[in-house]
């Protein structure tokens, strides 16, 4: 069975459109990564646990502090390329992004050295807007994105590749 998550898109309105709280993985893989490196804030769940329910947990777990409390926007569901599938829900709040307090894990690092590192699941949060988060957002979780951006009326589109050429 494919891996599931559940997570919470916290948006707020400002006068030039909608932000969104996004949070970046933590650990040496994505430490110079930006551009489609980005999250929501989520985390996996196994067969029998309510996605809402995750949703809050990892949301807590990932920024340190519970979900704010508000009217929660389904938002569906979107299948990452490595076949997870997330859901969301989108939730209007405030939040302080550059206070938070993630989570760990543990990775041997270097590799095959034999030596352990524990590393934040998330080391940084961030509102940026929606066209920002078109760019930082990881691509299988776009689709969440364009549906908050339809809830809100906003125009958002998936941006095209350019060519250099």
């Amino acid at each position: 069975m494919a891996k599931q998550s559940a997570g919470i898109l916290l948006f707020r309105k400002k006068d030039k459109g909608a932000e969104v709280l996004l949070v970046h993985p933590g650990g040496p893989f994505w430490a110079r990564k930006d551009a489609g490196a980005w999250s929501i804030p989520k985390g996996e769940f196994e067969a029998g646990e309510e996605p809402l329910a995750a949703a809050k947990r990892e949301f807590a777990e990932e920024l340190g502090s519970p979900a704010p409390d508000g009217e929660l926007i389904e938002l569906g569901q979107a299948k990452q390329s490595g076949g997870k599938m997330v859901y969301a829900w989108a939730l209007e709040a405030d939040f302080d992004a550059g206070h938070i307090t993630s989570n760990t894990f543990e990775m041997e690092w270097p590799p095959k050295s034999g030596q352990r590192q524990e590393f934040p699941e998330a080391d940084r949060a961030a509102w940026v807007s929606l066209a920002a988060a078109q760019i930082k957002l990881v691509k299988g979780q776009l689709p969440l994105l364009e549906a908050l951006a339809s809830h809100l009326g906003e125009n958002v589109s998936v941006p095209q590749q350019t060519s250099l050429l």
